[in-house]
């Protein structure tokens, strides 16, 4: 898997050094102005996409993830699982940056959130790639009668910062590299003769590779595959791909995928997917401009 991720991540670099941006027809090489938007959805199923909304626009996005398939018709392939679902609300005040706030179903995440472009590819071809960063803070909800296991209330704390960089090859064809770091102020530990040792780092790299390809003019394939890097006294984090179809209109876009991520907060599944089993998930996104 290492192997695809430095091939293709060397196909996009390789391929953004040549003004051979095949244009759509209603954008003329010779405007030095951003190419049309690459994704139609803020969200690529379980990662960001390099898309910040246009200045005034809200944005109400539902994630829903169920159960796994293997336990079959027991529970309907999952259908009748256990479910996670996620509640977000993000606004763009300024040109090219989003701010966003967003509350999770497991452990009851509250995260907020910030995104801001960067770069953009340009359709002369003078930019050959666009660039966002992303970053939140979440904080674990769950009251003390719940969970018993932070002894600080900043141990409630975890924080994911992400860049991506992504090129619209065609009309049809967008592709983005997207490395990230998570942070958990906490970390599982057991106690060896008086000392606590924990079995994982609180910090872990990552790296995501994904795309779209529209086969409609409303309607595209979407592949995203990530690979953890950091590697653990225990409990590594297993790998996770996803592919699905999207459904999009000037103001929603429907995505259902499956895939191996249960988790919504971004920091949670690349630092704790246990989960190698595949799942179905949809996202929801309405837009509105104010």
């Amino acid at each position: 898997m290492k192997k695809i991720i430095h091939i293709l991540a060397f196909s996009i670099i390789y391929l953004g050094a040549y003004n051979t941006y095949a244009q759509d027809e209603t954008e003329p090489a010779n405007e030095d102005k951003p190419v049309r938007p690459m994704f139609e959805s803020a969200y690529l199923m379980d990662n960001q996409s390099v898309l910040v909304y246009q200045k005034k626009t809200f944005e109400w996005v539902i994630q829903h993830r169920f159960g796994t398939i293997d336990n079959g018709i027991s529970d309907f392939y999952g259908l009748y699982g256990i479910s996670n679902i996620r509640m977000g609300f993000t606004y763009v005040p300024l040109d090219n940056l989003a701010i966003g706030y967003g509350i999770t179903q497991d452990k009851m995440y509250q995260d907020f959130n910030v995104k801001y472009s960067i770069l953009r590819q340009t359709r002369s071809g003078s930019m050959p790639v666009s660039l966002t960063y992303y970053a939140n803070a979440a904080v674990d909800s769950r009251t003390e009668e719940e969970i018993e296991f932070f002894a600080n209330s900043t141990d409630r704390l975890s924080y994911f910062h992400q860049v991506i960089v992504a090129r619209k090859f065609n009309s049809k064809l967008s592709l983005q590299l997207s490395p990230s770091y998570s942070h958990f102020n906490a970390v599982p530990a057991f106690e060896d003769n008086g000392n606590v040792v924990a079995t994982m780092d609180n910090d872990h790299l990552a790296i995501s590779l994904g795309g779209r390809y529209k086969v409609t003019s409303q309607g595209s394939i979407t592949v995203d595959f990530n690979q953890p890097i950091t590697d653990h006294f225990s409990n590594d984090p297993e790998s996770n791909f996803s592919i699905g179809y999207e459904l999009a209109t000037s103001s929603h876009a429907f995505q259902v995928f499956i895939g191996n991520y249960w988790g919504l907060l971004p920091q949670s599944n690349n630092f704790h997917n246990q989960n190698s089993e595949f799942l179905i998930g949809f996202n929801i996104t309405r837009l509105w401009s104010f």
